[in-house]
């Protein structure tokens, strides 16, 4: 299965990266590396993780990580919501819906 981001999702996806990067030598790859596995697991078999917000958007988290990923399936294509940090507003992405 495929997946695409929110034009949202990837902008702040790319500045988590950003940020880990001035945080620490390696940091920002580390996270990049495991959102693109946990996308990666999602994609292999979306059904399997809980749903956050009836009827479809659910949320896996990023391992090593405070992030979840928010997501639903969209004509057999994986669609990303959010790349959200654990202390962000919950629901802050329910516009992009």
């Amino acid at each position: 299965m495929k997946h695409t981001f929110h034009p949202e999702a990837l902008t702040e996806y790319v500045e988590h990266v950003e940020f880990y990067n001035l945080r620490g030598v390696g940091l920002g790859l580390r996270l990049h590396t495991a959102v693109k596995t946990t996308i990666a697991n999602v994609c292999k078999a979306p059904e399997r993780f809980r749903i956050e917000f009836s009827p479809d958007i659910r949320k896996i988290r990023v391992q090593g990580f405070p992030y979840n990923i928010i997501f639903r399936e969209v004509s057999g294509n994986i669609q990303i919501l959010a790349i959200a940090h654990h202390r962000r507003q919950p629901f802050y992405w329910l516009n992009r819906c």
